[in-house]
């Protein structure tokens, strides 16, 4: 460590706390090194590690260390002196990556025409005896890719991409590093690392997959099973790069793409899996199947998208580096750092899109992965062009090998026709003759009504069939057909206004019972169809796409167990749905009623075509960036130039339209259940919440419209988890608006407990 840099700080710690602070000549050497090292397995590494040298340029300043020695209250922008001095020493290319990445490696990716602003105000000067900290700068020549990236597909896309995953490197490096300081000083134990690598994790699975053929009953469907699973694993072999995986429900998709991610990771040295559910309701349904066949708890991640903790940190408060480092620090987002990730849809594209460091510090570790997209077909229409250019980038720059896994592969491919398709030959396809499976597999006969049905005309089904799903296409509906049979034997309602934990009480109760023999009346919404592994001899489903109707008769005689299973779609008098689904409706009507198998491949390829001509190109990237529609139109725009709008994108690209918040529900099993009031006092009584203790929060959690939110917030029915997380986390004071058969009650937003207004 030079001398004369000995009393130059990165970070103090608080009085009672007798240690050394962290000179910043340390802390930005230690950075450039993680950044260097997380960027290595694209090839950029030394971009990567002059970005970690430059980054906190700006403590240098004596504004900055009087600041972080307590003699005055703001220490001033520490973050631009470094991407200012990037930009003097480097090209415009290198200059105008570095600069973007280390301006935001606090309060995340700007606006590029908002950071060509910022650094005009900044001028030219710099920290005195800069140079003398850092050292002479490396050459442009000398950060020269290992990799050199084509400029293929959507233009400025790979650029925008590049700098997201660098900016990745830096922030988490930084994270890692700040992290590892503060706990050193406070003998803390930072639980990082140690995992099983993934060639035991391989040889478990296995095992695994061999014990449950040896035990499996001879069947043609478990042989039919077998023959996927074989055929899956012996694809992993082929070099990294785009998959499909076109299995009909119930044909073990999900065993078979893992069996194959992990074989194909194993074999290319790889460094975890990650795979993205569409919804969160099944997200611990397929984590407990991983963790079972695979025989580890700690070597799993699950990451929810239904509320991002470091949300909580606001953008005014995100520069500050004082001696509460380590508590912030603490209710960062995960960085993936697992052998495997199971996560959701909209977690994994919102964050590929984000500008925040909380979400955006986990995008390095997909790069030398597979990713296992489950249910492709239900990415929407709107985002459907980002999303694939996303994809591509990865496969193509980041060697990761990404698997559209679907019963319903949508028609996204070059030879489909689609504009702008993924170059995807018929050898990257992993199951064995797609078409003969489905032909195999086919244990459901589809019928149309041709008139609206009313909801009676559904409840007196219910009643004459004991053993019924039906499914529907909004939360309302749903409540509303569940009030018509609630007082038939077996009745339940099934709907994300229901907090996790009381879901799966319900679909335990749902396979216990359809096992048995008994009565089993439910009603629910979409969620139930992306892999929920129920079995019902006749399902219902309203209006909606071909892959969704799909999708409900994969929960129709699902183990084969009849002839045939029957599977009713029917237009509901009332509900009309959203209009994604009314135009997936549109394009599904003419194929239900031309087609002897409207479920097959050939009427599943007819069906997308029909949709996506419908549409025509341009409807599928519609978020609107700074008033106008199209995420890679705002791209294309800054091409040239580089400064790319990151946080207008950020803004616009959301998964789920409707604006939801989620709010906590003290749900209880039965009189005896006392575990969420014990976690929420727990949070409550707690000087700082821990992010294990709000991680369990989740599965009380309900998504809400946020103007509901809002209302309840003001009325007093909502309150609060913890003083110091404000209304970013809030609880219902009562459940007196959670059903205890339908969840939360959007109806009447004033009702409140007698008990609630009693004032002790």
């Amino acid at each position: 460590m030079t001398g004369a840099f000995a009393d130059v700080f990165a970070h103090s710690l608080l009085p009672e706390i007798d240690r050394p602070w962290e000179p910043l000549e340390q802390h930005l050497l230690e950075v450039a090194d993680g950044a260097a090292a997380f960027a290595d397995p694209f090839g950029w590494a030394e971009v990567a590690r002059v970005s970690g040298l430059l980054h906190d340029l700006g403590k240098l300043s004596p504004q900055f260390q009087s600041y972080i020695r307590g003699d005055q209250p703001v220490g001033g922008d520490h973050s631009t002196a470094g991407a200012v001095l990037a930009r003097q020493t480097y090209d415009r290319s290198y200059g105008s990556i570095l600069s973007a990445i280390i301006a935001a490696h606090h309060a995340g990716l700007a606006d590029g025409i908002d950071l060509q602003e910022r650094l005009k105000r900044a001028g030219e000067s710099l920290p005195a005896r800069w140079e003398q900290l850092v050292g002479p700068l490396p050459r442009p020549a000398a950060l020269a890719p290992g990799r050199a990236f084509e400029r293929r597909g959507p233009q400025g896309f790979t650029l925008s991409f590049l700098i997201r995953m660098l900016f990745s490197c830096l922030v988490d490096a930084d994270f890692l590093a700040t992290e590892a300081f503060y706990a050193q000083a406070q003998d803390d134990d930072v639980a990082r690392g140690g995992h099983l690598p993934l060639a035991v994790l391989h040889q478990r699975l296995t095992a695994h997959m061999q014990r449950l053929g040896s035990g499996a009953p001879d069947t043609p469907l478990n042989a039919l099973r077998a023959e996927i699973l074989a055929h899956a694993t012996a694809k992993a072999a082929l070099p990294p790069g785009l998959f499909s995986l076109t299995v009909p429900t119930g044909g073990g998709k999900t065993l078979a793409s893992l069996s194959f991610a992990l074989e194909h990771a194993v074999r290319h040295g790889l460094r975890r899996v990650i795979y993205v559910i569409p919804f969160t309701s099944i997200i611990e349904q397929t984590a407990q199947v991983f963790r079972h066949a695979l025989g580890t708890r700690d070597d799993i991640l699950e990451h929810h998208a239904s509320f991002d903790w470091d949300e909580a940190v606001t953008a005014a408060g995100a520069d500050r580096e004082g001696a509460d480092g380590l508590i912030r620090l603490r209710r960062s987002a995960e960085n993936w750092d697992v052998p495997i990730v199971v996560t959701t849809a909209v977690q994994f594209f919102e964050s590929l899109f984000a500008n925040r460091t909380s979400r955006c510090r986990k995008l390095h570790n997909i790069a030398g992965s597979v990713v296992v997209l489950d249910e492709a077909q239900t990415l929407p229409l709107t985002l459907l062009r980002p999303c694939m250019a996303a994809l591509d980038e990865l496969a193509r720059h980041y060697r990761t090998s990404v698997v559209l896994c679907t019963a319903t592969q949508p028609a996204l491919r070059v030879k489909d026709e689609f504009t702008g398709g993924f170059d995807l030959g018929d050898d990257r396809e992993l199951a064995p003759d797609p078409e003969r499976l489905y032909a195999v597999l086919k244990r459901v006969a589809v019928e149309t009504l041709a008139e609206p049905v009313a909801d009676g005309v559904i409840a007196d089904r219910f009643a004459a069939q004991p053993q019924m799903l039906c499914i529907v296409n909004s939360r309302a509906h749903a409540q509303e057909l569940y009030g018509a049979i609630r007082e038939l034997q077996g009745a339940l309602h099934l709907t994300t206004l229901m907090c996790p934990r009381h879901r799966r009480a319900v679909l335990a109760q749902v396979r216990c019972d359809l096992a048995a023999g008994r009565p089993v009346r439910l009603v629910a919404t979409s969620l139930i169809e992306a892999g929920v592994d129920v079995d019902f001899p006749e399902v219902w489903r309203a209006a909606a796409g071909l892959e969704s109707i799909a999708q409900a008769a994969g929960r129709c005689n699902r183990e084969g167990r009849r002839a045939s299973g029957r599977v009713v779609v029917f237009q509901p008098e009332a509900a009309t749905g959203a209009r994604d689904v009314r135009l997936r409706w549109q394009a599904a009507a003419p194929i239900l009623a031309a087609s002897d198998d409207p479920l097959g491949l050939d009427a599943v390829r007819a069906y997308f075509r029909e949709l996506y001509w419908q549409k025509g190109p341009e409807a599928f990237d519609t978020a609107e960036v700074a008033g106008r529609p199209g995420i890679l139109r705002a791209i294309r725009e800054r091409a040239a130039d580089g400064a790319f709008p990151f946080r207008s994108i950020a803004e616009a690209f959301r998964l789920i339209e409707e604006t939801m918040v989620s709010v906590v529900v003290p749900w209880r099993a039965d009189a005896e259940d006392d575990d969420a009031k014990l976690l929420l006092d727990r949070i409550a009584a707690m000087e700082q919440p821990n992010g294990g203790d709000l991680r369990r929060l989740q599965q009380y959690m309900v998504p809400i419209p946020r103007a509901a939110r809002n209302e309840w917030l003001a009325a007093g029915v909502l309150r609060s988890v913890h003083r110091n997380l404000g209304d970013d986390v809030l609880r219902f004071e009562d459940i007196a608006l959670y059903d205890p058969d339908m969840g939360v009650s959007l109806k009447n937003t004033t009702l409140r407990a007698v008990e609630a207004n009693i004032i002790s």
